[in-house]
């Protein structure tokens, strides 16, 4: 199975590093993966600084009704 992003074989590094799969697991990946250009991540995280902004609920503006004088008498 080739690896799909450089971050992805960092993990794999990393696991290495630590013991949790054996030399030939991340030998074998690598082997796949060949001289690939790999992304630096598949799923790039998207909005992550922009929170959506929060529409307040508008007000219902209530139509004031004019006080209208009485017709001039002329």
């Amino acid at each position: 199975m080739p690896f799909k992003s450089k971050a992805q074989r960092r993990k794999f590094a990393e696991l290495l590093m630590t013991g949790k799969i054996s030399d030939q697991t991340y030998e074998e990946w690598n082997r796949s993966t060949g001289r690939k250009e790999l992304p630096e991540r598949v799923h790039p995280k998207t909005g992550r600084g922009a929170k959506a902004k929060k529409r307040s609920t508008s007000k219902t503006k209530t139509k004031k009704t004019a006080s209208r004088s009485k017709a001039r008498k002329r």
